[in-house]
This record gives structure tokens, C-alpha cells and sequence, in this order.
């Protein structure tokens, strides 16, 4: 229940955050992080209960994740494609952590809204400046470059595969445009998963922190660009198919798991 339950909020969240970047690209509004996308609930009617439910969903997601890594319940293979992939459930884990926390600090309203459009980026740097910190504090944050960069690797394939739509159950093959609109949103997450493990490249490089940040850091990047507010607003809507394909999974998702001592 609880992947059913983050998938839901997690559509939701991307939904808002490619609707955030296809404005900013037609109507030159600000682009917005997933931190900054929950937060716009904030204000909205029934918007603490609404965040507190989005909370406990992420939550649960982010142990769901964690387990995943380190209990191997789906008995993921411990070659190197199955190790990349256990390192991709820690990084999800602590980002779903991160989130579930954004979420339950402006349910509470100990977090504001109106602090920063895209709060994952000032995130993204208070955590480089404090790895920049510790012994080999470049090398840690080069260790972050490379496990988004998996994540990126791991999200680009399922776009190019479109094997993910095997998990999704029910006797008669899921329609076509459905598995188009995983590949896209897939696809545009990986493009920016690339460019914000490029960011945290630079800041393993640089030993600056400030060259560090999030989801909205690489939406700005992609608008910066030649052509860059087309760029943006195609990646806007690939994120927004992938939140709806997250509604869709949510329903129809089979979830496999082997039980000690079972066949």
C-alpha cells in the first residue's frame, strides 16, 4: 500500500512540477522543484492535511526504498546491474526522505512557501557544503555525481526499454499510449537527473558548493539554452506524463516480492 501510496503523491508532484516548467517556458513563470511543488499546496484549502497525507505517503515510500537496498526482498541479482540498482533505491530513499520531510514542516507550517520557489536547490547546497566539510568532502560529492548519474543511467533505459510496463498486471496487454507516456517521462527524467549530476560534478570540482543544485537548478539550465524554451517545455511535459503515468501505475502495478523460506 505504501508504493501504491507514494506513486499517487508522486503524480501528483510531477504533474505540478512539468505544469510549473511548461509556464515558466510560455508564460515566463518560475520553474519549481518537487520541494517547491508541494510547497505550492501550502496555501490551498485543506492544504496541512493535504501535505500531512502527502507526508506519511513519502515517508513510507522512503522505508519502502530504503528496505529495498538493504533487505533485497525482490531478490534483485548482486551482479553489477543489480548492485547500480540497490545504490538507485538509497538515493531515492533519501530524496523521498527529504521530501516527506519539506512536506511535514509546511503541514506544521515551520516551512514556508514563500522562502524559496525552488527549496531542493538551497537543499541540494547546504548538503554540498556540508560534504565539502568532511575529510575527502570532494571525493564524497563526486559519489553523489555518480549515484544520480546511475539513477539517470537507470531511468534512461527504462525509457529506451519500455520494459517497465510488464509490472503493470491485468490479463490483456496495457495499451500503447500508455507505455508512451512512461517512455517520455522516463526520458525526461533522465535528461534531468544528467544535468543535475553535471551540477554536483562541478561542485566536487570546484570545491563550491554554490555550483551544486536540484531539479529547478537543471530546468534553469535547460531554459538557458538555445531554443531553451522549447527544451523546457517538452521536458515540462515529459515530467507531467511521467506524474500521470505514476497515477496509472499506482492503480495497476503488480508488486513482486519472495518470502524467506518460500519457493
Amino acid at each position: 500500500m505504501a508504493r501504491q501510496a507514494r506513486l499517487c503523491r508522486a503524480g501528483v508532484v510531477y504533474i505540478l512540477v512539468g505544469w510549473f516548467a511548461v509556464d515558466a517556458a510560455l508564460r515566463g513563470g518560475e520553474v519549481a522543484d518537487n520541494q517547491g511543488a508541494i510547497g505550492s499546496m501550502a496555501d490551498e484549502a485543506f492544504g496541512p492535511v493535504l501535505l500531512a497525507i502527502i507526508a506519511a505517503g513519502l515517508l513510507g515510500y522512503a522505508v519502502w526504498r530504503l528496505t529495498e537496498a538493504a533487505a533485497n526482498p525482490e531478490q534483485i541479482g548482486r551482479d553489477v546491474k543489480g548492485s547500480l540498482k540497490r545504490i538507485g533505491h538509497v538515493v531515492s530513499g533519501i530524496a523521498h526522505l527529504i521530501l516527506a520531510w519539506t512536506a511535514a514542516k509546511l503541514a506544521l507550517k515551520t516551512g514556508s512557501r514563500d522562502a524559496a520557489v525552488s527549496p531542493g536547490d538551497e537543499s541540494a547546497r547546504d548538503w554540498t557544503a556540508l560534504l565539502l566539510d568532511q575529510p575527502a568532502g570532494r571525493l564524497l560529492v563526486g559519489a553523489v555525481a555518480i549515484g544520480v548519474l546511475v539513477a539517470a543511467f537507470q531511468q534512461g533505459q527504462k525509457a529506451w526499454r519500455g520494459d517497465f510496463i510488464r509490472d503493470l498486471r491485468g490479463d490483456a496487454p496495457a495499451p500503447g499510449y500508455v507505455c508512451t507516456m512512461g517512455r517520455i517521462g522516463y526520458g525526461a527524467r533522465a535528461l534531468v537527473f544528467v544535468i543535475v549530476a553535471g551540477l554536483f560534478g562541478l561542485a566536487a570540482w570546484s570545491a563550491h558548493a554554490s555550483d551544486a543544485g536540484g531539479v529547478a537548478d537543471a530546468l534553469e539550465k535547460l531554459q538557458s539554452q538555445p531554443g531553451g524554451k522549447w527544451l523546457l517545455a517538452l521536458t515540462g511535459l515529459g515530467l507531467a506524463l511521467f506524474g500521470a503515468y505514476s497515477l496509472i501505475e499506482a492503480r495497476f502495478r503488480r508488486l513482486h516480492v519472495d518470502l524467506p523460506g518460500t519457493d
